[in-house]
C-alpha cells in the first residue's frame, strides 16, 4: 500500500463468493480514506450492491467492474465495464481507458451506473455468451449429423461464415476449435473431447434473474439447462442403455448446400434473438435498481474485447441510436427486415432437427419466443380460467375495465372484484 499513489487503487480478480470477501476485508483495513478498491472478477451483483454499502461505511470507495475477454482480452486489452461510485470513474476512468480494447479510436470501457450495474451487465453478456456458443453449437450438431459432414469441412463452412453476417469472435474460433486434431491420436479434437460443458455460474445467475425480473430469456434459459443437462452423464447413459424409444428418425432429403445455408441462417436469427432478450434483461434489471445503463454504450464497448464482439453491435447501436425506447431489438426496422429473410429457414431448420431426432433447444425455444411475440392470441387467457377455477385468482376481460371472478359452480354468476 505505501509504495501505491494516492488515492490508492488495488484491482483485485478472485474467486466469487467467500474469497472476495476476505480480500476486500483485508484492502479494506489495510487502505485510508478515499482509495478505490475494484473488483474484476465476476461476482454476482447483489454482492457487488452489498460490498459496496460496507466499504463506503469505512470512508473507501468499492468498483464493481465486469471485465470480458479471456486470455486474449489480457493480451491484446479486454473489454470493461465497471460500476460504482461517479467519482471514482474520474480517478479510474484513464486507467482503464489506457488498458481497454480500443476499436475505431473508441476505448472498450465506459462506466456503466452505480453500484452493482458493472457487474450486473457483465452477469448478462455472459448469458448472452452461453446462448451464442449453445445454438453455435447446435448448427455443429446438425451439419455434422444431419448434413454428415466431418469436422474439417465444417471448419471452413464456418470460416465462410465469419466473412459475412455471423462476423464474431465466436464464429471465428468455432472454426479453429472444428480445425484442430488431437496431437496424440491424429483425430478430430472435437471428437476427443467429453461432450459435459461446465459452467462457473454466470449463466445460471442471469436466468436466475431473467425470472425474478419476469423477462422471458428463453434461449439463454435453455443455454444454460442444455450445459447442465450435458454435465447429467450417469443420467444419459443410463438413458441410452435402456433405449429410449425414438420415433421414426427421418434421414436429410434436402440438397447438402441448401441446408448449409439454412443453418447459417437460422443462426443467424437465433443469435439476434439472445442479444435482444439480453438487452431486455439489461433495461429491466436497470429500470429496477435506477441504474440509468445506456444500452448504446454497452453496443459500443462490447464491439471489441469480448467474448461476444461481433460485427452487428455496430448495427445494435444505431438502431438504439435510432430509438432509445425501442420495445425489443428484433423491432427496430433493420432487424425486423433482416428477420424477414431469416423465418422460413429457421422453422425449416427445427423442423429438420426435429424429424432428425437432434436436440436444439435454443433454435426451437428462440423460435417460440419469436412466434409468441407476434401471436395476437396465447394460451395464457385459458391459463387465468384454470387459476380463477381452482383458486380464485381473478381475470381481466377484453370488453371492459376491471377485475373479475366467475363462480365456477353453481349459478356461474360473475363478480367484479
Amino acid at each position: 500500500m505505501a509504495s501505491l499513489e494516492r488515492p490508492r487503487k488495488a484491482i483485485i480478480m478472485v474467486q466469487a463468493g467467500a474469497a472476495t470477501d476476505a480480500v476486500i476485508n483485508q484492502l479494506t483495513e489495510a487502505m485510508d480514506e478515499g482509495d478505490i478498491i475494484i473488483d474484476g472478477g465476476n461476482a454476482l451483483f447483489t454482492d457487488t450492491i452489498r460490498r459496496e454499502k460496507e466499504v463506503a461505511a469505512k470512508g473507501r470507495h468499492f468498483v464493481g467492474a465486469g471485465i470480458s475477454g479471456g486470455e486474449e482480452g489480457a493480451l491484446n486489452g479486454p473489454s470493461i465495464m465497471p460500476g460504482g461510485p461517479a467519482e471514482s470513474w474520474e480517478t479510474l476512468g484513464p486507467i482503464l481507458e489506457s488498458i481497454a480494447a480500443e476499436v475505431d479510436g473508441t476505448p472498450c470501457v465506459t462506466h456503466i451506473g452505480p453500484d452493482g450495474a458493472g457487474h450486473f451487465v457483465k452477469m448478462v453478456h455472459n448469458g448472452i455468451e452461453y446462448a451464442d456458443m449453445q445454438v453455435i453449437g447446435e448448427a455443429y450438431q446438425l451439419l455434422r449429423y444431419g448434413a454428415g459432414m466431418e469436422p474439417a469441412e465444417i471448419a471452413e463452412v464456418f470460416r465462410e461464415w465469419n466473412a459475412g453476417d455471423l462476423d464474431s469472435y465466436l464464429i471465428e474460433i468455432t472454426a479453429e476449435v472444428l480445425a484442430q486434431k488431437d496431437p496424440e491420436t491424429g483425430a478430430p479434437l472435437v471428437d476427443v473431447i467429453v461432450d459435459a460443458a461446465g459452467q462457473k455460474g454466470t449463466g445460471r445467475w442471469t436466468a436466475i434473474n431473467g425470472l425474478e425480473l419476469g423477462v422471458p430469456i428463453t434461449g439463454i434459459a435453455e443455454s444454460v439447462f442444455a450445459r447442465a443437462l450435458s454435465s447429467a452423464t450417469a443420467q444419459r447413459a443410463a438413458a441410452q442403455e435402456g433405449q429410449l424409444p425414438s420415433g421414426t428418425i427421418a434421414e436429410l432429403n434436402v440438397d447438402k448446400a441448401e441446408f448449409v445455408e439454412d443453418v447459417r441462417r437460422a443462426l443467424y436469427a437465433a443469435k439476434l434473438i439472445a442479444y435482444s432478450q439480453g438487452f431486455d434483461e439489461i433495461k429491466a434489471g436497470s429500470d429496477e435498481f435506477g441504474w440509468n445503463v445506456d444500452p448504446r454504450d454497452l453496443a459500443t464497448i462490447w464491439r471489441g474485447g469480448c467474448i461476444i464482439r461481433a460485427k452487428f453491435l455496430d448495427r445494435i447501436r444505431e438502431a438504439y441510436d435510432n430509438n432509445a425506447d425501442l420495445p425489443a431489438l428484433i423491432l427496430d426496422p433493420y432487424f425486423k427486415g433482416e428477420l424477414e429473410n431469416l423465418i422460413d429457414p429457421w422453422r425449416r431448420v427445427v423442423v429438420a432437427a426435429t424429424q432428425l431426432g437432434l436436440p436444439v433447444p435454443v433454435f426451437a425455444s428462440s423460435l417460440s419466443y419469436y412466434d409468441s411475440l407476434r401471436a395476437e392470441r396465447l394460451p395464457a387467457a385459458l391459463i387465468q380460467g384454470q387459476r380463477d377455477f381452482f383458486g380464485a385468482h381473478t381475470f381481466k376481460r377484453v370488453d371492459r375495465e376491471g377485475t373479475f371472478h366467475i363462480e365456477w359452480s353453481g349459478d356461474r354468476s360473475l363478480t367484479e372484484m
